[in-house]
């Protein structure tokens, strides 16, 4: 995704897994084998279960970047639908951005991002896979992990 920083173009890397869970975002002014690199590195170093495969989008630099790391094997290069979970996964950020016209500078970016995924993660419950009851519990239960963690702070 292309993020306004500053009035400067920037891409944002998202990481997701099958479940629509945002496991990592990563600004970069690049779309290149050293962004890509840098990207995967930060993930395996963070997730603690391996990852079965890895989808991506057809760009090349995914590609180089898993041959580098040696992930051959499980990298994916998706095609048409294959990658809706991480496009779709951006749709809160793009609301953002629209209503602050842009983000101010990269640093300011990242750190939005870095709080954003793990409350986007917490309050984007599936509601078509719950029952109504379960649904009214899960909100509940993430209603009070915000309301002790905003009193914390």
């Amino acid at each position: 995704m292309v993020v306004r920083i500053g009035g400067r173009r920037m891409f944002l890397w998202r990481a997701v897994d099958d479940e629509g869970e945002v496991l990592d975002m990563l600004v970069q002014k690049r779309r290149n084998k050293a962004a890509a690199l840098r990207l995967l590195k930060k993930l395996l170093r963070k997730q603690s279960a391996r990852a079965e495969a890895i989808v991506t989008e057809k760009l090349g630099s995914y590609g180089a970047a898993a041959r580098e790391m040696k992930l051959s094997d499980r990298h994916l290069p998706g095609g048409l639908r294959e990658n809706n979970r991480a496009e779709n996964s951006h749709l809160p950020v793009r609301r953002r951005e629209r209503k602050q016209q842009g983000f101010k500078s990269p640093g300011s970016a990242q750190r939005f991002l870095a709080a954003h995924a793990p409350i986007y993660n917490t309050f984007n419950l599936q509601p078509h896979l719950i029952s109504r009851s379960g649904l009214r519990i899960l909100r509940a239960g993430t209603h009070d992990a915000w309301v002790k963690a905003t009193a914390a702070a």
